[in-house]
Parts: C-alpha cells; sequence; structure tokens
C-alpha cells in the first residue's frame, strides 16, 4: 500500500470532495459530480487569481454574471463552494454549463490519475470524513483538504505541478477531529 502518491491536486480535490458528499448523503454517482464540480470551479477561481483565465463574461447592466443559467435547478454547498445541480433522470447530477457531469467519467478520471492507489487513497479519506459528524464534516471539509493536500509550488509555477499526496498525515488528521 502506498503512502504517499504524487499526484497534482484537482484529482485529489476530486476524491475529496466525492468522499465528502457520499458521507454527507449523496448517492455514489451523485457524489462523484459533486466532487468533480467542485474540483472544475476551484481551478477556474484560481486560474483567473494567477491570470491564466481571463475574467468572468459581464451580463446586460455590467457586474459580474449572477449564479443563474448555468443549466441548474438548484445549488448545493459542498466545501463552502456553491455548486450548480439538476435532478436527473439517473439522480442529482452537478452540471457544467448545461450538461450534467457523466459520473463513469469521474471515476474513469480518478482511476486514471490515482491508479492502482486510488483504493487506499479513497479509504484514507473515507477514515478522516467518518470521524466526523456531518455538520462538522460539511462546516471543516474544505480546511481539512488544505491540511493534506499535496504542496505545489506557489504562483503559476504550482499550475497543474505534482506534489506528494501523505496518506499518513491524512490518516493522522482522523484522530486529531
Amino acid at each position: 500500500m502506498a503512502e504517499t502518491v504524487t499526484i497534482n491536486r484537482a484529482p485529489v480535490l476530486t476524491l475529496w470532495g466525492a468522499v465528502v458528499a457520499e458521507w454527507l448523503g449523496f448517492d455514489h454517482d451523485a457524489a462523484l459530480t459533486l466532487g468533480k464540480c467542485l474540483a472544475g470551479l476551484n481551478a477556474q477561481s484560481k486560474g483567473r487569481m494567477l491570470g491564466i483565465y481571463g475574467p468572468p463574461k459581464q451580463h446586460e447592466g455590467g457586474g459580474p454574471p449572477k449564479k443563474v443559467g448555468l443549466g441548474e435547478d438548484f445549488w448545493i454547498d459542498l466545501c463552502g463552494r456553491g455548486l450548480p445541480c439538476q435532478q436527473t433522470d439517473d439522480g442529482l447530477r452537478a452540471v457544467v454549463k448545461d450538461k450534467p457531469i457523466d459520473p463513469t467519467a469521474v471515476e474513469k478520471y480518478l482511476s486514471g490519475k490515482f491508479g492502482d492507489d486510488l483504493g487506499c487513497v479513497r479509504d484514507a479519506m473515507a477514515d478522516l470524513a467518518s470521524a466526523l459528524e456531518p455538520k462538522a464534516l460539511a462546516d471543516r471539509a474544505y480546511e481539512l483538504y488544505e491540511q493534506f493536500r499535496p504542496a505545489i509550488p506557489s504562483g503559476r509555477k504550482g499550475w497543474g505541478a505534482k506534489g506528494d499526496l501523505d496518506l499518513d498525515l491524512i490518516r493522522s488528521l482522523s484522530g486529531l477531529t
């Protein structure tokens, strides 16, 4: 079993978001889409902050666009971020633009990024999530992620960079919660 996994932050946040969502009561497929949406919105925000992406498009009347019209029926808060969602024939799904995220594609993405380490990383994260009551987990999920996420260089040098995800650190946090 790996104790350290060298990986980019995006799949780590995707997986952590999915694990947290499951512990908060969402089914596995919905949780996967919530995790992917969370990581995507975080990457978009960071990319704007670093100047990699331009500012959001302005809507009529100036100012930032409203958080509507993204194909969402409602919003769900996960790790301190509002995520656009809709109810589909297959269940709840987070959306990107006006398209529900495909949970099978998210599982494939995670498998590709973590490889053989996916199971042990997921288990360590699940142990951490289960150490907290749901309300405490909802309140502290992003703070916990900040404690265990891989360290990368700051600024543009860190964009897309890989760092070490320490599974012992994740496990140790479950004893401190």
